[in-house]
């Protein structure tokens, strides 16, 4: 009987385990695949060892994925330590690990500096340091779908109480992280918020990969740094390791 009994509990125990990690495939981009964890809804992202240099390369490198998760979830969880609203729970087998929710169908990107595109329009010096960032809305995942905040509120996508928390929110990540790495000698440019609600709460779900990431070194030695001129996988290999590196001190 008490053999009986040990052995049901370690089917239970192992039931329990294939339930927690059994998963639907939400959505499937460059360089990861989410996930959303049956049990109880966790968001789960899996990163791959390839990312998109552009529409029509998919660059291959060793080790990628671990990279990238290390860097995301470094700074999800320095963003928490900030009181920072962000849907980060942990790392677990090499998944990160999100709150349940629901993403908004759009992303901001603050940017600290004039790229081409803004420098061609303004007719202002490229690369000029802003006082004041700018947020730029895309809807869905083109780059090149840019929309304004009045989309949002008039075509009821969001309450524009909704838009005031999430820019405050995008305010603070900017802030937060553009005085992390002045402390170690360069300067965010650029990086691309995505936000996902559930309840009443509304948090930070992605991306702090080098994928969103545009950060500038300020030293000389490393002026051969630049993620506005990624263009093959070692351009971008070399980037990952300055990012990484920053991490570690």
């Amino acid at each position: 009987m008490n053999a009986y009994f040990y052995n049901f509990g370690a089917l239970n125990n192992f039931c329990n385990q294939v339930l927690k990690y059994s998963k639907n495939i939400v959505q499937e981009k460059s360089g990861k695949t989410v996930y959303q964890a049956k049990e109880d809804g966790s968001i789960l992202v899996e990163y791959k060892d390839s990312v998109s240099l552009n529409s029509r390369t998919e660059a291959k490198i060793k080790d990628l994925g671990e990279k990238h998760l290390a860097i995301n979830s470094f700074f999800l969880d320095y963003l928490n330590a900030y009181n920072v609203p962000t849907g980060y729970k942990k790392v677990e087998e090499s998944t990160l690990v999100l709150q349940k929710n629901s993403i908004y169908p759009f992303s901001i990107t603050i940017s600290n500096i004039i790229d081409k595109r803004t420098s061609k329009i303004f007719e202002k010096p490229e690369g000029t340091y802003l006082v004041l960032p700018v947020f730029e809305f895309r809807y869905g995942i083109a780059r090149d779908n840019l929309i304004a905040e009045s989309h949002l509120i008039s075509l009821d996508i969001l309450p524009i109480e909704e838009l005031k928390v999430i820019k405050r929110i995008c305010t603070k990540v900017n802030a937060v992280l553009k005085s992390y790495f002045e402390r170690r000698n360069s300067f965010l440019a650029e990086v691309t918020c995505y936000f996902g609600k559930d309840e009443d709460k509304i948090f930070i779900v992605d991306d702090f990969t080098p994928v969103s990431l545009k950060v500038l070194p300020l030293d000389p030695g490393l002026k051969n740094i630049n993620s506005y001129k990624i263009k093959t996988p070692a351009d971008y290999k070399d980037y990952v390791e300055f990012i990484l590196s920053l991490t570690k001190n």
